[in-house]
């Protein structure tokens, strides 16, 4: 969710790149969620952050606890942002409920990556997002 909306509101300014400490596919609900966004995610892929570790990176930011603990240390000058997001995926309840759930937490996400990319977003930035939700 977080590659879509950085996408979304850094346009054609910067490249984002998404890799997670482990790989799991697309979450259904999440690609759902943002689509009710009118982002469409459907065609992201589930990466790890050894097919970005020899890219030059001006950011890397983790959206939960576990890829912050668990990203590896990256040889060149990036600026590491973390911001925990509750994994909507593990939300335990009715389908209405957990539909609610990937509402609330994308919203948050969609806040944060706008504020993001309003703050820092220079002329060619390029991003590395961490433990995405997937």
């Amino acid at each position: 969710m977080a590659e879509g909306y950085l996408r979304h509101f850094a346009e054609d300014k910067a490249r984002v790149f998404s890799a997670g400490v482990e790989q799991h596919g697309l979450n259904p609900k999440a690609v759902w969620a943002m689509k009710e966004d009118g982002i469409d995610i459907s065609h992201h892929t589930s990466n790890l952050l050894d097919d970005c570790r020899d890219l030059d990176l001006d950011f890397v930011i983790s959206v939960c606890d576990h890829a912050k603990e668990k990203c590896p240390y990256f040889p060149f000058k990036t600026t590491r942002i973390h911001q925990n997001f509750a994994d909507p995926s593990t939300f335990i309840g009715q389908p209405e409920e957990v539909n609610g759930e990937f509402i609330r937490v994308r919203d948050l996400i969609k806040t944060f990556c706008k504020s993001f990319v309003d703050e820092n977003l220079q002329e060619g930035d390029r991003f590395l997002l961490d433990g995405i939700f997937q």
